[in-house]
């Protein structure tokens, strides 16, 4: 059998490779650190990824839940007419008069509604609410500017 011999590092050498220095317990720690770090904002962003993924489904379902509640409130308001108009055939004996007096009830809502809707378009034409409107809207285009560019910048920081 062959045997190798181990090769003998002279200290002395001119061409001799010094031993690698044991690494100090400071750079494990700081290893360790940058570790735990990275895991953290792995975390972080992982958990905000789930948020983002439950956001979009929460507005489809807040938008199905809408349509949902939509129908039923027609549904309901159709019944509820429904209803009205029975009452108001037994009462007058005449189905014609019940629904004569049916439409002269919802054009008088209609009529309501219409009114006091140009009543609160006229309170916003108002000089002092004019002022504040655009005030408010001054603030929040002000506020939207801001946070793109500070959305702008942190894109630029990391890359």
């Amino acid at each position: 059998m062959h045997e190798q011999a181990e090769p003998v590092h002279d200290a002395a050498a001119p061409n001799a490779v010094p031993p690698p220095a044991p690494s100090t317990g400071l750079l494990d720690e700081l290893a360790q650190l940058v570790r735990a770090v990275r895991q953290l904002f792995g975390a972080q962003l992982q958990l905000l990824a789930a948020e983002l993924g439950l956001a979009r489904s929460a507005v489809s379902w807040m938008l199905l839940a809408g349509l949902a509640a939509t129908v039923a409130g027609v549904g309901l308001g159709l019944s509820v007419l429904a209803f009205i108009g029975l009452l108001l055939a037994k009462w007058f004996g005449s189905w014609l008069l019940a629904l004569l007096a049916l439409c002269a009830l919802q054009l008088l809502f209609l009529f309501g509604a219409i009114l006091l809707f140009r009543r609160c378009m006229h309170w916003l034409s108002l000089p002092a609410t004019r002022g504040e409107w655009g005030a408010m809207m001054r603030d929040t285009v002000r506020a939207a500017d801001r946070r793109v560019e500070a959305d702008g910048a942190r894109r630029q920081e990391s890359t």
